[in-house]
């Protein structure tokens, strides 16, 4: 199977974690990237994804059996052209931010859309298929915490908790002024000192090591799809204090320790209480339910449905024996 991804940020390791695992399933990709230059604090203008609409029809002809298009300011360029399927997926943004009326005019004309969340379902308004982004097991691995502080340089002080925040500041939906409010009154409350760790722009093979070097993540995002920091978190079983946006509810369910918030006070209270317990969480168990090769089967089974093909690898092989022997085929 043949597939043309769409995207808006080719390095999104999420998405290519997700395609490289579908390659190992039998399926090509040709990735055609917005137009313009971005970095994690620029956006695309609305002139990029005019320009990249001549290139997405003259390349939609080369014998693609569907298109991806990952997030919603890429379905118009994908349905533009009429010769093949489009599956569309949606990252969280693009249901919650102001761009929501281009996912949501879009969404209809779509042979398949995918959310990472039933939150996410219920917010579009229409049926689709919820598979979160899958999280590397063999990346994201728990390690002993004193090398991790002191492969990322935190072992300058030992008495201090770190409390991650793995997104660049300058994301407004990331609400990183939230994250500062909440440690600072939990550092003024605690005898030790609490530090607010600020960690974007690294490799993300690097992004590990901070999981295993800190002593709890916080997410304080004002919306969400299924945030991979709290995925990767749980498998390296970094405790986390969320807010309750997203599936983060779901993905936390039974993790512990760990803390869901519905305020700035509930927030305070979970890291309070995350950080004294001074352990790791049991949330790699958690992790295992999207792990990247569940997930891949989860979306190498919507390309058949879409396009109509079935391709042959053992866990297909499988299918086919046992319809064979129940009469079904």
């Amino acid at each position: 199977m043949h597939v043309l991804t769409l995207t808006a940020n080719a390095d999104a390791p999420f998405m290519n974690q997700q395609m490289a695992a579908l390659e190992d399933r039998g399926v090509s990709f040709t990735t055609v990237p917005v137009a313009g230059e971005v970095d994690a604090d620029t956006d695309r203008s609305p002139a990029d994804y005019i320009r990249t609409v001549p290139e997405v029809i003259k390349e939609a002809g080369n014998g693609y059996d569907l298109i991806h298009a990952h997030y919603g300011l890429t379905a118009p360029m994908a349905l533009a052209q009429l010769r093949k399927p489009v599956v569309l997926s949606l990252w969280g943004s693009d249901v919650h931010g102001p761009i929501a009326p281009v996912s949501r005019a879009s969404a209809p004309f779509c042979d398949e859309v995918i959310v990472m969340s039933e939150e996410m379902r219920e917010v579009l308004g229409r049926d689709c298929t919820v598979i979160p982004d899958g999280v590397d097991l063999e990346l994201f691995r728990p390690e002993p915490q004193e090398q991790a502080k002191a492969t990322v340089g935190w072992d300058d002080d030992e008495s201090a908790y770190n409390v991650l925040f793995p997104y660049s500041p300058a994301r407004g939906v990331k609400n990183y002024p939230r994250a500062e409010r909440v440690v600072s009154v939990v550092d003024n409350l605690l005898e030790r000192p609490v530090r607010l760790r600020t960690v974007y722009g690294v490799d993300h093979d690097a992004v590990a090591d901070y999981m295993n070097a800190a002593d709890a993540l916080v997410l304080t995002s004002d919306s969400e799809g299924s945030p991979n920091s709290v995925k990767e978190a749980l498998a390296c079983n970094l405790p986390v204090v969320a807010a309750d946006v997203g599936d983060v509810r779901e993905r936390l369910a039974g993790v512990n320790p760990s803390h869901v918030a519905t305020s700035d006070e509930d927030l305070v209270r979970g890291l309070i209480d995350v950080l004294e317990r001074d352990e790791r969480s049991n949330g790699r168990e958690a992790a295992s339910e999207v792990s990247i090769e569940r997930t891949a089967e989860r979306m190498l089974a919507v390309y058949e449905r879409v396009a109509g093909t079935v391709i042959e690898t053992e866990a297909s092989s499988e299918r086919k024996r046992v319809q064979g022997a129940a009469g079904l085929e």
